[in-house]
């Protein structure tokens, strides 16, 4: 199948989402602009195997070398046969993919658990110059973590018996598509909850409880590249 083409080829992270944030703005102490990231090629130099968080502020995800890909999993990643990283994000169901979300999908999203996706985008090159706006943070891995992780993404779609998912639609970007989810999406099970959950399956001290917010994550990530 074609990669769905969408927008423009200018790859970014999700948009900031006003009428979501003047929801969670009402329920949380609004987010702290995050600190720089250390430089990727300072945290992960001679490191065998690494993977990268992402955060635009508000959503975060995680990325991995396409080639690192053990060929019994994510089998998704086939329809992205050019790209060299890829990212891998869970959301609402409905806000998540919407080109043009209400309040009325933001209320939802927010306060009644819904269905969820997976969105998967091909990346040219490494995150950090992909999303030169972003905070992009490298850790580096050992195998069996990697596989642990690899695990916890692959688990994260819903296949409903097939080998492997159908897209649902259209990704953010040129280079992406949405993919259906296990799980329900709420206020206290967020993108942000869902990437902690993955790096703790994959033997990082992160914790998910509090982390529906992207700066709540990113403060523990930060905390695994620092000087002990």
């Amino acid at each position: 199948m074609p990669i769905f083409a969408r927008r423009s080829n200018d790859i970014r992270l999700p948009r900031p989402r006003p009428w979501i944030v003047l929801v969670l703005a009402l329920l949380l102490t609004a987010c702290a602009a995050p600190p720089p990231a250390p430089p990727p090629s300072q945290t992960y130099l001679g490191a065998k195997t690494v993977i990268f968080v992402t955060s635009n502020g508000w959503h975060s995800g995680i990325v991995v070398a396409k080639a690192d890909l053990p060929p019994d999993r994510l089998p998704e990643t086939m329809d992205f046969p050019a790209a060299d990283f890829l990212e891998f994000g869970w959301g609402d169901a409905v806000y998540y993919p919407a080109k043009q979300p209400t309040f009325g999908m933001s209320l939802q999203a927010a306060l009644v658990p819904t269905p969820a996706v997976v969105h998967v985008a091909g990346l040219w090159a490494e995150p950090a110059r992909v999303y030169s706006k972003a905070e992009v943070v490298s850790l580096p891995i050992d195998d069996e973590n990697f596989r642990r992780l690899i695990d916890f993404v692959d688990a994260s779609f819903e296949r409903s018996g097939a080998v492997r998912a159908g897209a649902t639609g259209p990704g953010l970007y040129a280079t992406s598509r949405f993919y259906p989810a296990k799980g329900s999406f709420h206020l206290f099970n967020t993108c942000n909850t869902w990437t902690a959950r993955a790096l703790a399956a994959a033997g990082f001290d992160v914790s998910a409880s509090r982390t529906f917010r992207a700066e709540a994550l990113m403060q523990q990530v930060r905390a695994l590249v620092r000087p002990r």
